[in-house]
């Protein structure tokens, strides 16, 4: 059985506008989900500005102080007697560690203050304060 020229031409046929369409939707799903995996841990907190501000691109621990004065290491809540524990519990003895403060810019300096003594006290811990550019 012979196969005319036009037969023969519509089986070699491969329509390849549906796999461009599922590659795109995938790239997208990715490129989204990498966006979010790239935020920091800590709290969304409205932050003061800074002129020199810089972007620190190495492992960190969030410390998250809220406008109503809630605190928070790494999202888990904690109170202040208990920050000093629980970061000496986060940071590898003989290691060092950023600490980033994100501090809400309606908190009270004096709470800020408080935290940042605390965290001075902690044994390999650098601190940092986060802030947005102006």
């Amino acid at each position: 059985m012979r196969l005319s020229e036009e037969e023969s031409e519509q089986l070699g046929e491969i329509n390849i506008v549906p796999m461009i369409d599922v590659i795109f939707a995938i790239l997208t799903f990715f490129i989204i989900s990498s966006l979010d995996l790239n935020r920091s841990a800590s709290l969304p907190v409205n932050l003061p500005s800074a002129q020199t501000v810089e972007v620190k691109q190495e492992t960190q621990i969030s410390v998250t102080v809220e406008a109503d004065g809630d605190l928070f290491v790494d999202r888990q809540p904690t109170q202040l007697d208990n920050l000093k524990s629980t970061l000496g519990s986060l940071i590898q003895p003989g290691s060092e560690s950023l600490v980033v403060i994100n501090a809400d810019k309606s908190v009270e300096h004096g709470q800020v203050v408080k935290v940042m003594d605390l965290l001075r006290q902690v044994p390999g811990a650098r601190l940092a304060i986060a802030a947005t550019q102006e």
